[in-house]
C-alpha cells in the first residue's frame, strides 16, 4: 500500500471515529464541516477496505457491530499515536492535549491530590480530566480509565505500576475514649478500649510495629463500627466512638487541635504503598506523561520528610 493510500486510510478512520463519537452521520458531518453523503461514502470506503461491516443502521438509529466495536477502539488508539508522532516530529511534542480519565481513592482524591490536580490543569490548558473517586478496584481498560491512584498492593499483571511512596498509619482516639486515663504507650494497653475498623485494610485484628526496635504486636479487636470510608472512620473517632488506625496525613489537624490523641506513639501499623497504575501500551501521550510527573511530585508530601524508596519510571 503506498503512502497516499495509507493517508486515505487514516482519514477514513478519523471519519469513522467522528461518526461513533457524534452518534450520527449528520453529527459527524457537522463537526467535520462537510456533507452527510461525503461522510457516508467515507464510511462505506472504510468498510470495503477492511472487508467488514462496522455500523448497522435502521429507522431506530445506529449501532456498532462487533467488528465495529473492535475497530473503534483500535482506530482511536492508532489516530492518537499518529497525531502525537506527527506533533513530536514538528517540535510540538510537549503540548499536552486531550482528555484524561483518572481513578483515585475518595479521601486522597478529595483532599491531598486536588491541589496538584488543579496545578496540573493550570499548567496544561489543553487537557481536561475526568476525576473519578472509587475505593474499590476497577477494570481500567473496560471502563476507559487512563490511570489510577491505588493504595495497597497491586497484583494485576496487565498494568504498569509505579510506586509513589508509602502512606503511614497511626493509632488515634478522642480524649473522651480514655476517660481521663493517661495516653497508652504500649499496644497491650489498647486491647481494653472500644475499637473501630477500616474494613478495606483491617477488620478483626491490627498489627503494630515499634518504630525503633521493629518489635511487633498483634491485637484482636471487636469493632463497634466497621466501615470502608476513611472519612466516616475519622469523623466517628473525633466524636469519641472508639480507637482506630488511620492514615496519618489525614489526622494532622485533628491531632494539632487536640480533637484526637496519638496512642502508643512509638508504634505504627504497616504503611500502605501508594501506586500510580496504567495499562500497558506501546505509546503514552504527553498528557499522561505530564500527569504522572505531577503525581510523582505531589506524593511525597503524604509523608513529609520521608524520601521515596523506589526510583520512579516514566510511562
Amino acid at each position: 500500500m503506498n503512502s497516499h493510500a495509507n493517508g486515505d486510510r487514516l482519514d477514513l478512520m478519523q471519519t469513522f471515529v467522528r461518526i461513533v463519537e457524534a452518534g450520527s452521520l449528520s453529527g459527524a458531518a457537522a463537526q467535520m464541516a462537510t456533507t452527510q453523503p461525503t461522510v457516508s461514502r467515507r464510511l462505506q470506503a472504510l468498510e470495503r477496505t477492511l472487508g467488514v461491516r462496522l455500523l448497522q443502521r435502521s429507522t431506530r438509529g445506529m449501532r456498532l457491530t462487533e467488528d465495529g466495536e473492535r475497530c473503534f477502539e483500535r482506530a482511536k488508539s492508532l489516530l492518537e499515536s499518529w497525531g502525537s508522532f506527527e506533533s513530536e516530529l514538528r517540535g510540538k511534542g510537549e503540548q499536552a492535549q486531550g482528555n484524561l480519565r483518572v481513578l483515585a481513592p475518595h479521601a486522597l482524591g478529595q483532599e491531598h491530590f486536588v491541589q496538584p490536580l488543579t496545578e496540573f490543569l493550570q499548567r496544561n490548558p489543553g487537557v481536561n480530566v475526568d476525576w473519578l473517586l472509587r475505593d474499590d478496584e476497577r477494570d481500567l481498560i473496560g471502563e476507559g480509565i487512563d490511570c489510577a491512584l491505588r493504595v495497597g498492593e497491586v497484583r494485576d499483571p496487565s498494568v504498569v505500576s509505579i510506586k509513589l511512596g508509602d502512606v503511614p498509619r497511626i493509632v488515634v482516639a478522642a480524649p473522651a475514649v480514655l476517660a481521663g486515663r493517661p495516653v497508652p504507650e504500649h499496644p497491650d494497653e489498647l486491647e481494653g478500649l472500644p475499637w473501630m475498623a477500616l474494613r478495606t485494610y483491617y477488620r478483626a485484628d491490627v498489627t503494630l510495629a515499634h518504630a525503633v526496635t521493629g518489635e511487633t504486636r498483634q491485637l484482636l479487636i471487636r469493632p463497634r463500627l466497621s466501615t470502608d470510608s476513611l472519612y466516616a472512620l475519622r469523623n466517628a473517632a473525633v466524636l469519641g466512638l472508639g480507637v482506630c488506625v488511620a492514615s496519618a496525613w489525614m489526622l494532622t489537624d485533628d491531632l494539632a487541635s487536640g480533637r484526637l490523641l496519638h496512642l502508643a506513639p512509638q508504634w505504627q501499623a504497616p504503611p500502605l504503598p501508594l501506586h500510580l497504575i496504567y495499562p500497558y501500551a506501546s505509546f503514552y501521550p504527553v498528557r499522561l506523561r505530564r500527569f504522572v510527573q505531577a503525581m510523582r511530585e505531589a506524593a511525597p508530601t503524604i509523608n513529609p520528610g520521608e524520601p521515596l524508596r523506589s526510583k520512579l519510571t516514566r510511562p
